[in-house]
């Protein structure tokens, strides 16, 4: 029941992300800044989403995600971006138009192998997690580094909640 319940939020919550985006799209383009109610929603979603993963896929955390894009203090995976003041209607419209080609393609085939690695990881941690009763903590930074990295891209160049272009890093 736990996966059909939060299959159906994340579904909502997807679609409501995509129509908040399109009119925030329209908003950089015409006042160069991200109205602070939808940035604060966006990275809700964020959070949430990132939560469950943690929680359901990566076997991160025993900590049941509320169905809330609030920031919990001490949770174990936490995402975070600051609001910016302005944002540039040009970067907005070569991210739009171009973002594959100078974003999108490098960082997602790096990703692509890193996700890939993630797998055969995961299957590793279930394992260990069986028979020791804990996550290995440098394979947990590894998963943590993945998020921050995915996280910070899609921040950039699909969510346009920042101008600066993410690093090649998942620190």
């Amino acid at each position: 029941m736990l996966e059909f319940r939060t299959c159906s939020v994340f579904l909502f919550y997807e679609l409501a992300v995509f129509f908040v985006l399109i009119y925030v799209w329209f908003a950089i383009l015409f006042t160069a800044k991200y109205p602070p109610g939808a940035f604060e929603f966006v990275k809700g979603f964020f959070r949430w989403v990132m939560r469950v993963s943690a929680y359901w896929m990566m076997l991160m955390t025993d900590v049941y995600p509320p169905f809330s894009g609030a920031k919990i203090e001490g949770h174990p995976v936490e995402f975070d971006v600051e609001y910016p003041e302005t944002l540039s209607r040009g970067w907005l419209l070569l991210k739009t138009f171009l973002g594959q080609i100078y974003a999108g393609i490098p960082h997602m085939f790096c990703l692509m192998f890193y996700a890939l690695g993630m797998y055969f990881v995961s299957i590793y941690v279930w394992f260990y997690i069986l028979i020791k009763g804990k996550y290995p903590e440098n394979v947990f930074e590894f998963m943590k580094g993945f998020y921050r990295w995915y996280l910070r891209v899609l921040a950039y160049w699909t969510f346009m909640m920042t101008d600066v272009y993410p690093p090649f890093s998942n620190k």
